[in-house]
């Protein structure tokens, strides 16, 4: 189940990255900035330039989602089954407005693949176990993304 951590998550940070199985068996990563949110057990993304991705879960529709804030270095792992669902059906149409907040990008969506998640973990930088607050981490890497020292 997503925990509303977990989900603030995705609203936050939208960018997660998708770990599939090619037909070779290989991993294939890559990244997805459309996610939303559909329910506790449901994330989905939207399709726009993915058709490796799309080809091994239309074969293979196990994957795992990994989403981590880079300032506050915390995320979570989701692991489940995903379906691909391509424009023209029922259930595009019924989830494409949960798209509308990314504008035009979302007229490009060309499926939309909803993940029935089985298992969610948490997932922290190991600064945490050094005593690091969120705080503090969130001002070291807002500097470094910024270029200061």
């Amino acid at each position: 189940m997503l925990t509303p951590d977990m989900k603030a998550v995705v609203e936050r940070q939208r960018l997660g990255f998708v770990a599939t199985v090619s037909a070779a068996g290989e991993p294939n990563l890559s990244p997805k900035g459309t996610f939303v949110v559909i329910d506790d057990r449901t994330l989905a993304f939207g399709e726009i330039r993915s058709p490796a991705t799309l080809a091994n879960l239309r074969e293979r529709p196990v994957l795992e989602v990994n989403m981590v804030d880079p300032l506050s270095r915390k995320g979570f792992r989701a692991s489940g089954r995903a379906t691909v669902h391509e424009c023209g059906s029922a259930a595009f149409a019924a989830h494409r407005p949960r798209f509308d907040r990314w504008g035009g990008l979302a007229d490009r969506i060309r499926a939309i693949v909803l993940i029935e998640v089985r298992a969610a973990a948490p997932l922290s930088s190991p600064a945490y176990d050094d005593g690091a607050t969120e705080a503090e981490l969130r001002a070291q890497w807002a500097g470094i993304l910024l270029g200061e020292p």
